[in-house]
């Protein structure tokens, strides 16, 4: 597995990371023990870094998976903590519910605006002062805009972003993928850590899956993309290609079968405002507006995917 490095951190990480979510209780609700099992299987194959958040849930999952191991495993969390007192305890938590001393990677969770930043500066200095500490080896921000990219930026206390890219630009809602390379390109040139997120486009890109992943691939500046893994076989596929190795015939055989097997559905996260533009775009007149938010016709869904490409807030994702 090849390793990329985060900015001027020095933390060196898998060029495939493994986000958490979608094995935890608010997407696919694995077992604690599967979980643990899938994630230490993608360790065991190379992958040494790990995405979570505190609202994911899935804390147990990654400390029953790296217990007893002697390599180093870098983990990334977040909060959405605002204030130092919040953050304080946002940070205990995951080095307690993670079994860790430390937190390599700890970030304020969806800044995407320089005043929202602003709006966490206190939650900011906690982490400053945990840095100092130790118990914290970097800090940053996730965001869902080329807005809060270049805020992260400008702002020297910031060592890491982690940052909503793919092929399509979905769910970049004050842009498009060209702007946010952009973005990307001068936050390295500040030597800040990158990885990405939703390579996939939260499963819109599901049907071109090595167009998509050849795309993040292709951003040098990325030290690693986080991706969601639900099976052996998407480890092994997902493995092998950020290896830029050939998928192997049986990986591909299974990945097929699972496809065949699972039953997928969009979901609509709890934050739609109900503006209607995917309800516009639904040419399967799948989607209606109810109680003030999106609703779906499963009976009359068809995956297409394309209304998560009109969704400014990237509310709709295909699991």
């Amino acid at each position: 597995m090849f390793c990329g490095v985060l900015g001027g951190t020095g933390i060196k990480v898998s060029r495939l990371c493994f986000g958490t979510l979608t094995i935890g209780p608010l997407q696919a609700g694995l077992s604690i023990n599967q979980g643990a099992k899938l994630i230490r299987y993608a360790i065991e194959k190379g992958v040494n870094f790990l995405d979570t958040a505190e609202i994911y849930g899935t804390y147990p999952y990654i400390k029953q998976a790296c217990q007893g191991l002697k390599k180093e495993i870098i983990i990334a969390t977040r909060s959405y903590a605002y204030t130092a007192q919040d953050m304080q305890d946002s940070v205990k938590k995951a080095c307690r519910e993670l079994g860790r001393e430390y937190i390599d990677v700890f970030l304020l969770h969806e800044m995407d605006s320089a005043s929202l930043i602003k709006g966490h500066w206190p939650a900011v200095e906690y982490l400053l002062k945990a840095k100092e500490a130790g118990l914290v080896r970097a800090l940053g921000i996730s965001t869902h805009t080329v807005a809060g990219v270049r805020a992260a930026t400008l702002t020297p206390e910031i060592d890491i972003i982690h940052c909503l890219i793919n092929l399509d630009g979905i769910g970049i809602s004050d842009g498009t993928s060209k702007d946010m390379l952009a973005a990307i390109k001068q936050a390295a040139h500040f030597d800040k850590g990158l990885y990405g997120m939703k390579a996939l486009g939260g499963g819109h890109l599901i049907s071109r899956p090595e167009e998509a992943l050849s795309f993040v691939l292709r951003i040098p500046e990325l030290a690693s993309c986080a991706v969601g893994m639900q099976a052996k076989a998407e480890v092994d596929y997902n493995v092998a290609f950020f290896s830029r190795q050939k998928v192997p015939a049986e990986t591909l055989k299974q990945l097929r079968q699972q496809v065949r097997k699972q039953k997928r559905r969009l979901h609509i996260e709890n934050w739609c405002t109900g503006c209607g533009r995917c309800v516009e775009r639904c040419r399967a007149e799948a989607l209606f507006v109810a109680d003030g938010r999106v609703k779906v016709n499963e009976s009359l869904c068809r995956l297409c995917g394309f209304c998560g490409g009109v969704c400014p807030e990237f509310c709709l994702k295909i699991i």
